[in-house]
């Protein structure tokens, strides 16, 4: 049995949670989600504040999808709740970042500024940068796929260098450095 997949989701109460035929909707204070389910194979009750996952057969497939599911519901719970957040930060002499409500212009040392548009239900704020980066970009939202997709799109448009350490890095990241040249006489 899968160790993940037989604890329980509890849910606070102002979450409402309902099962419907090929989904889980899950209601909160900041917004509402829905968690596709594999209904074949998983099965899904709403009981007082949890939420429990059990699997319909011992196949391998059903095996694979009870524990991803249980993240998925209390990654939703948590989502409409507190919400998530990940934190970049901009490095490089000259780089900046502005956000303008969905929109997000990156100076980041190409002839033209970086333009990136947000999807619906993710927000970009930017702030001066902590400990020696130039600025600092937090994209939040409830979707934790969305959140992570985002902050991965953003840090693609300049990966950070691994000799100068220049370009958009998470909060958490550790560069590995690489020597430059050396010159022998």
């Amino acid at each position: 049995m899968s160790r993940v997949g037989k604890v329980p989701v509890q849910f606070p109460s102002g979450v409402e949670v309902s099962a419907e035929a090929s989904d889980l909707r899950v209601k909160g204070p900041k917004g509402e989600l829905r968690v596709p389910l594999m209904a074949d194979v998983i099965g899904v009750t709403v009981e007082d504040s949890a939420v429990r996952v059990a699997r319909k057969t011992e196949t391998k497939e059903a095996m694979a999808m009870h524990g991803l599911t249980r993240s998925l519901i209390a990654n939703a719970v948590t989502g409409v709740t507190v919400g998530f957040s990940k934190r970049l930060n901009v490095y490089g002499v000259g780089f900046r970042a502005e956000a303008h409500g969905t929109k997000l212009t990156l100076h980041i040392g190409y002839s033209h500024p970086v333009i990136y548009e947000a999807p619906d239900g993710v927000e970009l704020t930017a702030e001066d940068g902590s400990e020696g980066a130039q600025a600092g970009i937090i994209v939040s939202g409830i979707d934790k796929q969305k959140v992570g997709q985002v902050a991965a799109d953003i840090r693609d448009k300049r990966k950070p260098d691994p000799y100068k350490g220049k370009g958009i890095r998470y909060d958490n990241e550790v560069i590995h450095w690489k020597a430059g040249k050396t010159a022998t006489a």
